[in-house]
């Protein structure tokens, strides 16, 4: 175990506020996803155009430069409203941008798995006299989630890693806390292997976890 020089407490106090902001940025990135792929493939035509802008500017601008927009741009916008000096909180700001970008990505990911099944799975469905809301919710979605499973467990790995850059703007999770305590102690690369190690160990549960996940969406398939 390497010497943090008393730092250790803290760096898990990053780790901490690592995972809080990827899961939260999970939840609503798998929203905003769900109402992108629905808006993309069943919209009216202002919602698909919407739709559309939203998945190729988020995924043609660099997520540091979302996460500036957010922060900065939000920290104007409320000032103004409120008329007085508002600062937006780093871990909202960091939340709410890396929802966004993972949003778009997953957008995509449902999209493709949507239009993967079966058409005559969905038409049964119809004729059942099954009203549409419904049909995505309970034929359509439980489908597309088994497949779009694979994907969204790499949009989350990546995700994990993203939350780095959120340090930029003050937030104090695992990589800031690392980078202050590299600075106190003068031992950046023991500092950093630490903060590796920690990503790593994220990773790794990670993948089994989606490898756990994956089999149970699966077992229905194999068990017919």
């Amino acid at each position: 175990m390497p010497d943090l020089q008393g730092f250790g407490a803290q760096m898990l106090e990053g780790a901490a506020m690592t995972l809080g902001i990827a899961v939260m940025s999970l939840l609503f990135g798998v929203a905003f996803g769900l109402f992108g792929a629905a808006a993309k493939l069943y919209g009216a035509r202002p919602l698909r155009i919407l739709a559309d802008a939203y998945t190729t500017v988020v995924r043609g601008v660099p997520d540091l430069l979302i996460i500036f927009l957010i922060y900065f741009g939000g920290t104007v916008t409320l000032s103004k409203i409120l008329d007085r000096q508002i600062e937006v909180s780093a871990f909202a700001s960091g939340v709410v941008a890396l929802s966004i970008v993972f949003g778009a990505y997953a957008t995509e990911i449902f999209r493709g798995a949507i239009q993967s099944l079966p058409r005559g799975t969905i038409e049964a469905a119809q004729a059942l006299g099954i009203v549409p809301h419904r049909v995505f919710t309970q034929v359509v979605l439980p489908q597309a989630w088994r497949l779009a499973l694979p994907a969204l467990g790499n949009q989350w790995v990546i995700l994990l890693k993203q939350t780095s850059l959120v340090s930029i703007v003050g937030l104090e999770e695992l990589m800031r806390k690392s980078a202050i305590a590299a600075g106190s102690t003068r031992q950046p690369f023991t500092i950093y292997l630490a903060a590796a190690c920690l990503y790593l160990v994220f990773t790794m549960l990670s993948t089994v976890t989606l490898e756990y996940a994956e089999h149970r969406a699966n077992r229905s398939l194999r068990s017919t």
